[in-house]
């Protein structure tokens, strides 16, 4: 793998406001853009162009997204400021000819959306699955192209919606945790990106009252979504924001993550990262 240059101009002057994304030797262009900065787009004529784009936001402690595409990106952005109220911040790609055309922005939405589905870190907010354009090879060529820069960026710029989440396998067991309580077991692991709980861990079959109402809504989205099966067991690897929510899943209730996991030893995640 080849060194890459990514250079970054902030627009407005600010870090937290709107961020132009360039690629050396390449001809696509990124923008992030904070929606609280939409509206303030109107003057900039390349965003727009033809692309596709990646709305992102966070729900009851679980992170969602939205991917499209449009042949006037900064028109369907202004469209869902009104209709879609999860997301804070959207990424835009588009070419800085606009030659993008309905074939390829299709293809890439339709890529993206089902590498997104796959790695099953954010959920992802579309309605129904987007539809494949078809294109040549030599199309399909230069898109894939295309898809290893947006990849790229997305990733460099914080948002790893297109990485698949550790497994188990990949863990020491020495970087293990542990809940055994209640009757309940569970195993998980902490991660850069959050708390994983691993397939076969066990949850309660209540959830306490008293508790928080939106860790029950999670509660009780994990098992209409069959994350957590009939026999309240885990069904596959789910990752959380925190050690807490994850807990929380498990024990059926309010849960400080950092002294309820603990490793093969005993001793408390909290324990552990305080060295």
């Amino acid at each position: 793998m080849y060194q890459k240059n990514i250079k970054l101009f902030l627009v407005d002057g600010e870090i937290d406001g709107r961020i132009k994304c360039e690629l050396s030797n390449s001809n696509i262009l990124a923008y992030k853009i904070p929606k609280t900065k939409v509206k303030n787009c109107k003057d900039r004529e390349d965003i727009a162009y033809a692309g596709v784009y990646i709305l992102f936001g966070e729900k009851d402690g679980e992170l969602y997204a939205y991917i499209g595409e449009s042949e006037n990106v900064y028109k369907r952005l202004i469209q869902h400021l009104s209709d879609k109220d999860f997301w804070n911040e959207s990424l835009i790609f588009i070419r800085n000819d606009n030659s993008f055309n309905k074939g390829n922005i299709r293809y890439l939405e339709n890529y993206l959306f089902k590498k997104a589905k796959g790695a099953k870190r954010f959920r992802i907010e579309n309605r129904k699955n987007t539809t494949e354009s078809p294109l040549t090879e030599l199309e399909i060529s230069e898109m894939q192209e295309v898809i290893e820069i947006i990849e790229m960026i997305t990733t460099a710029l914080g948002y790893k919606i297109f990485s698949k989440i550790v497994t188990k396998k990949e863990v020491q067991l020495d970087e293990m945790y542990y809940i055994n309580s209640i009757g309940l077991k569970a195993v998980g692991a902490l991660t850069s990106d959050g708390f994983i709980v691993f397939k076969g861990s066990q949850s309660n079959s209540k959830f306490r009252d008293a508790s928080s109402q939106s860790l029950r809504n999670r509660w009780n989205d994990l098992r209409s979504e069959k994350i957590i099966n009939k026999n309240n067991i885990f069904a596959k690897d789910t990752l959380f924001l925190s050690p807490s929510t994850a807990a929380a899943m498990v024990l059926g209730r309010n849960a400080n993550g950092l002294t309820e996991w603990k490793n093969k030893d005993g001793k408390t995640l909290k324990s552990m990262m305080n060295g």
